[in-house]
């Protein structure tokens, strides 16, 4: 995969750096293996809707079966699902950069060392894996990073490993809150996170957590 992205972005590479659920300690078994985020420089020529259709172009080329997702590509390498996200940093002053929005066909500023910080300093990654495991066992969809979004915003100030407790009050927040909540990329307050899910898929995302919420038993909601 490597020498893909470096036929393809040659010197306007930065850096090629694990992101995702894997940086944040919250990946589950199932899901992506890893996610690479690949830094452009500022003085990249492309537009982002050509960087990112540039780089699905040079991973078929090169004879991988990539998937267009919604800000990133996703691709196999050695029986691994590997997920990369391209972006164009804004400025040198700053690690924020600029990323294209597959499914709106827009784009949108973010920042992934803000991201993981949070997670990481949350020490809410327990509820979050459980979180995560119980939408792909029941075939939620609904992207990851609101699903942390949600989950630390359901657990803030709730005790430290109460894990049973805290998923309790997770799937209450989320049934009670997700159709109606605005939820803000913590380091972009322009991009409504929420606003990636249909009002029918936030309803539908409420009706499950009210399903799992009033399960006697763990073994019912997770296995």
């Amino acid at each position: 995969m490597l020498p893909s992205l470096i036929t393809w972005g040659g010197q306007y590479i930065e850096s090629v750096a694990p992101s995702g659920s894997f940086a944040k300690g919250t990946a589950i078994r199932g899901s992506t293996d890893i996610d690479f985020f690949v830094s452009l420089s500022q003085s990249t020529p492309n537009t982002l809707k050509e960087v990112y259709e540039t780089l699905f172009n040079r991973f078929k080329s090169d004879g991988f079966v990539p998937r267009k997702q919604n800000v990133s590509i996703g691709v196999n390498v050695g029986g691994y699902s590997v997920d990369v996200v391209p972006a164009k940093r804004q400025n040198n002053l700053t690690s924020d950069h600029s990323l294209f929005k597959n499914r709106a066909g827009t784009w949108t500023k973010t920042n992934v060392g803000t991201h993981i910080r949070n997670v990481t300093n949350s020490g809410r990654q327990e509820e979050i894996i459980v979180m995560k495991v119980w939408a792909k066992q029941n075939a939620v969809f609904t992207p990851s990073f609101l699903l942390e979004l949600l989950t630390m915003e359901a657990c803030e100030n709730r005790p430290i490993g109460s894990l049973s407790r805290n998923v309790s009050a997770c799937f209450d927040y989320v049934r009670d809150n997700v159709v109606s909540i605005r939820c803000l990329d913590p380091s972009n307050s322009e991009n409504v996170v929420s606003d990636d899910l249909t009002v029918d898929q936030k309803k539908h995302l409420a009706k499950l957590a009210g399903v799992a919420r009033n399960k006697q038993f763990w073994v019912d909601v997770v296995k």
